[in-house]
């Protein structure tokens, strides 16, 4: 009974948590929206869609600029200013590269591959498509559970096996610790089992 009431709670936290943290994230994100100076209607769900409506056309506009030579010139003249700021173009490079990571799609920068670390130890990486002056292989070597983190390794293409899998498969391994690649068939309850020749006639 113990165990069956353990799961139970266990199934219900891991269906509950994740919609209560996605709800949490909705409504502060909401909050945030609605607090933009852009008083022009009085209702705040009208002035929070009215808020994504002139954001997403400003992201299409400047995206349109970029396509130009004038946005190529005026992205290079702003990456040079972010780059003379101390402290600042850390975030300002960092964020960028997240940014260009989510939106640029996962078939070159993030495919993920196996590197062996130290003594038979193998950890997963994810491929960058960067080469350095030497022409090692650039390497996100990401941390677990927080993939934000990590090491930007250089190895040789000879010292990385690349992996029979998704990016999503990959990172779910990461994000969850290890827990995310296992499924029912790879499960093993510890029940015990009472056989028959261990009955005795009562």
């Amino acid at each position: 009974m113990s165990a069956t009431w353990k799961r139970d709670f266990a199934s219900g936290l891991i269906v509950l948590v994740p919609l209560l943290v996605t709800i949490f994230v909705l409504s502060w994100l909401y909050n945030q929206i609605r607090q933009v100076p852009l008083n022009v209607v009085d209702s705040d769900p009208l002035q929070v869609l009215l808020t994504i409506v002139v954001f997403v056309l400003l992201v299409f506009a400047i995206g349109y600029l970029m396509r130009t030579a004038a946005g190529s010139l005026l992205e290079a003249g702003l990456d040079d200013l972010m780059n003379h700021l101390p402290g600042l173009r850390i975030i300002y490079n960092a964020s960028k590269m997240a940014v260009e990571t989510a939106v640029g799609g996962t078939d070159e920068l993030q495919a993920p591959v196996k590197v062996e670390t130290w003594n038979g130890m193998r950890m997963t990486a994810f491929k960058t498509g960067q080469q350095a002056s030497d022409g090692r292989e650039l390497l996100f070597l990401p941390t677990a559970p927080n993939i934000t983190t990590g090491f930007v390794i250089e190895v040789e293409p000879d010292d990385y096996e690349e992996l029979d899998e998704n990016v999503e498969d990959a990172l779910t391994r990461v994000l969850s610790a290890g827990f995310g690649e296992a499924n029912d068939s790879e499960i093993s309850l510890d029940i015990p089992v009472e056989r028959a020749d261990d009955r005795t006639d009562e």
